[in-house]
């Protein structure tokens, strides 16, 4: 029986190292394959022009800074809405039906096509709103797709921090917000700034409620108000109709490095926060 037993668990570990190296080959074979297509058509002018004839020629430096405006602007709105919706949930919401029916509500926020938050925000923030085809539009638009997952995250984070810390801190006669501030979210801090990483990537890489609410605009953008054109957008527009191929695995090269240095970067600033509350 003991040897049965120790038989499963050789054979699941086994199942599940074999399924981690089928996902990191997949990944690694998805990357690899943009880059070395994309990376020829990589330059100094690539990454300093702004592109012409439709992106046929030029460079994309104007898709980038409408990139990073777009996905800045999610978070800064996405951000304290989805952690203040967590920390609600959990902190000061008793169990119950509300809970449940939040919970679904925003399950069901995250099953909803990228199209229809497209429609919706194209109805709303461009015609109802009057913000037209802009950055604002859709940085709002991203900002309600990804709440979900911050919500989520941040929620299952703070759900993590041990019973004792509050109770710890609550009898030494902190206040409820200030056990919250000092000790709470301090100790869920990972797992909430996973959640913020996850939605910053989906932010980038958004393509069809981008293009309904922000536009294709492909000058430089001088506020929120003007178009823009993201990176995903652009290379969709460029393989779909055949403009340049070798720009579109050059933009999508630059896509997949963008995401991974601010993946790095979200992961170092998280790991300085956190030394410095431990």
């Amino acid at each position: 029986m003991r040897w049965s037993v120790q038989l499963e668990e050789k054979i699941a570990k086994v199942c599940f190292w074999v399924v981690a190296v089928i996902t990191l080959l997949v990944l690694l074979n998805i990357i690899l394959h943009i880059v070395i297509n994309g990376f020829s058509g990589l330059s100094w002018e690539f990454f300093t022009k702004e592109p012409r004839r439709m992106g046929k020629e030029g460079g994309i430096f104007s898709i980038i800074i409408g990139t990073l405006y777009m996905a800045l602007a999610a978070i800064i709105v996405a951000m304290p809405i989805g952690i203040g919706s967590a920390i609600y949930l959990t902190e000061y919401v008793k169990r119950g039906r509300l809970v449940q029916v939040i919970r679904f509500g925003t399950e069901a926020l995250a099953a909803i096509p990228s199209i229809i938050f497209g429609l919706f925000g194209f109805v709303l923030f461009v015609i109802t709103l009057g913000l037209g085809w802009s950055i604002l539009s859709g940085a709002l638009t991203i900002a309600f797709m990804i709440l979900p997952t911050i919500i989520r995250s941040s929620e299952e984070a703070i759900k993590t921090v041990p019973d004792s810390y509050r109770e710890g801190s609550l009898a030494l006669g902190a206040s409820k917000w200030y056990t919250i501030r000092k000790v709470v979210l301090p100790s869920a801090l990972p797992g909430i700034a996973t959640g913020v990483i996850l939605g910053i990537g989906r932010a980038i890489g958004e393509t069809a409620a981008v293009i309904l609410t922000a536009g294709s605009s492909l000058g430089l953008p001088g506020s929120i108000m003007d178009p823009t054109r993201t990176l995903a957008v652009h290379l969709y527009i460029l393989a779909s109709e055949g403009i340049s191929m070798e720009k579109a695995y050059a933009s999508a090269t630059v896509l997949i490095v963008l995401v991974l240095l601010i993946n790095f970067l979200a992961h170092k600033l998280m790991a300085r926060l956190v030394g410095r509350v431990s």
